[in-house]
């Protein structure tokens, strides 16, 4: 089952995030507002889905810092950024950081709504990614150490004499760990053995 998806508004502004508020949940959103990136990141957990529209000019802790808050926590939601007159560098600097997308005050509902759509199906994507990657690296930490070795030397691309010779081991060894981490991973074939491999280290890093 999917997580539903929730649409963080973060603003010092009362009456902006009211607006903000009423105008995505009338789109059909789930919204959850805060007042301060202090309240926003006291609520928040790795793992959330959705995205966050976040001021870039706040009392206390600004934009900007907020996504340094989050990269520190692993929390890897799609930004978009609210900029008001003056905001510009700060708005590049957020997008440098990672920001999908920035916003300037004041802008259409249209704009609004397409912006946290786009972010939303990135949201949905890269949870659907991390989900599978746990899934993947619960069966990885099934192998034992020789059948990780094997899987790392397939996934170099290395053929089997190969492996055999990196591992000083025969090439009958290597079809046996090989054969039985394709079925501890649920390999269809080597192809998809190799996929999961690099589903799981894609994922690594870019929580990193």
């Amino acid at each position: 089952m999917t997580d539903p998806q929730t649409v963080f508004v973060v603003d010092d502004d009362d009456a902006v995030r009211e607006s903000l508020t009423v105008l995505l949940e009338t789109a059909g959103f789930c919204v959850a507002q805060f007042s301060s990136g202090a309240e926003f990141l006291e609520a928040m957990q790795p793992g959330q889905n959705g995205c966050l529209v976040l001021d870039v000019r706040m009392p206390g802790l600004s934009g900007p810092e907020v996504q340094e808050k989050l990269a520190e926590r692993s929390i890897t939601l799609p930004v978009i950024i609210m900029t008001g007159h003056g905001d510009l560098a700060m708005a590049v600097k957020a997008m440098k950081a990672g920001a999908v997308d920035f916003i300037e005050k004041p802008s259409s509902q249209g704009e609004i709504t397409q912006a946290v759509r786009a972010a939303l199906n990135k949201s949905a994507e890269t949870w659907a990614a991390s989900s599978q990657a746990g899934e993947i690296r619960q069966r990885l930490d099934r192998l034992t150490a020789r059948e990780r070795q094997v899987l790392d030397e397939l996934v170099i691309g290395n053929l089997n004499k190969v492996i055999a010779f990196n591992l000083d081991i025969s090439p009958r060894t290597v079809e046996i760990h090989r054969a039985r981490a394709m079925e501890k991973m649920q390999a269809r074939n080597l192809a998809h053995l190799v996929r999961m491999a690099i589903t799981v280290e894609k994922v690594s890093d870019n929580a990193r």
